[in-house]
């Protein structure tokens, strides 16, 4: 690692960025889903369970964004390969499996499902 920002306490520090901004984040992207359930008047766990899978695709979008800035597009793969090294959550939490477009539009979709089973219930 050449660069002054491709080394490994860049990369801690990016990650703790992470952690700090994905709370405001799904706070952020959850509120328009929960009131389309009170709207529907729906049973409130699935409305929470339902916004939860709304709000993630969307804050994995930002996240990924800042790391993308953060890096660059070129050097965001050091990024994630570091973060396999790591143990315990540092290695699933922010996963590059869940930046992929098939995940979030999954998520989207279970989300949809929980709107329709909270309507039914």
């Amino acid at each position: 690692m050449e660069k002054p920002e491709l080394n490994e306490k860049n990369f801690n520090r990016i990650y703790r960025i992470n952690w700090i901004i994905s709370g405001p984040l799904l706070a952020m992207f959850i509120w328009p889903y929960l009131l389309l359930a009170d709207v529907l008047v729906m049973n409130s766990l699935y409305a929470v369970i339902g916004g939860m899978f709304f709000s993630v695709p969307f804050s994995l979008t930002v996240i990924h964004g800042h790391i993308s800035i953060a890096l660059g597009t070129l050097q965001r793969n050091l990024y994630y390969n570091w973060q396999k090294r790591q143990i315990g959550v540092y290695k699933w939490a922010f996963n590059p499996i869940f930046f992929t477009t098939k995940m979030r539009l999954f998520m989207i979709i279970v989300s949809i499902v929980f709107l329709g089973i909270g309507l039914i219930s």
